[in-house]
């Protein structure tokens, strides 16, 4: 299934078999995923182009039998990039070729680095195969986060409060005297010194999406 990776990213994982019909289906797919999410018509296009180019590179990968092409889709609503992977399980690195003005192909990968912000190379976790990423810069997805305010005893290991005016990722969470009227709570922040303030302090919260979206991991 489709996951969501954090309160600020959205994500769409799936396999696609190795036949020629997977690049139309994997610009299908990314196609009403950004239209989704409201991507402008400008990156929507490039970025059709560059999941074309990895998922036809991915194709001519030689691989053991069964093995299908992994494609992930991911936004950051804080960073506005968007992100496209494409895994196989096949052996190397691809590298920008400078092709011959009489080849016919070999100008993939200079299509993608022209196109995308940034791109490169990745082993996979399970040490076979690789996967080669491309981001574009896509400012219409950037938002302000939800959030809520919750009194900062309920406040949680991994959740994103605000002080000092940003926003800070909660490592630990202490409670001093917790059974008096004047207790506290030391809040351990990614960054700055501990935030210690009262058990009943409201504090802003960055709230994520009730549910997942998305789509099945074999993709439509």
């Amino acid at each position: 299934m489709a996951k969501q990776a954090s309160t600020s990213t959205h994500e769409i994982t799936c396999r696609l078999p190795r036949s020629r019909s997977s690049v139309p289906r994997a610009r299908a797919m990314l196609h009403a995923v950004l239209s989704e999410w409201n991507i402008g018509q400008d990156v929507l296009e490039a970025a059709e182009l560059l999941l074309s180019e990895l998922v036809t590179n991915a194709l001519r990968v030689p691989v053991p039998s069964g093995r299908q092409v992994g494609v992930r889709i991911a936004q950051s609503q804080l960073d506005g990039i968007l992100r496209m992977e494409v895994s196989d399980a096949g052996p190397g690195r691809p590298e920008v070729r400078a092709p011959a003005d009489d080849e016919a192909g070999g100008r993939g990968l200079l299509l993608v680095e022209a196109l995308s912000h940034r791109w490169g190379v990745e082993e996979r976790a399970n040490g076979i195969g690789k996967t080669v990423w491309a981001e574009l810069k896509a400012p219409d997805i950037i938002t302000e986060p939800l959030t809520k305010e919750i009194a900062a005893a309920a406040v949680r290991p991994g959740q994103t409060v605000k002080s000092w005016g940003e926003w800070h990722t909660v490592l630990d969470v202490t409670t001093e005297q917790p059974s008096t009227p004047t207790a506290a709570v030391i809040l351990t922040l990614d960054e700055g010194p501990p935030l210690r303030v009262r058990a009943t302090e409201p504090l802003a919260v960055r709230q994520g999406d009730d549910g997942v979206r998305g789509m099945p991991e074999n993709c439509p």
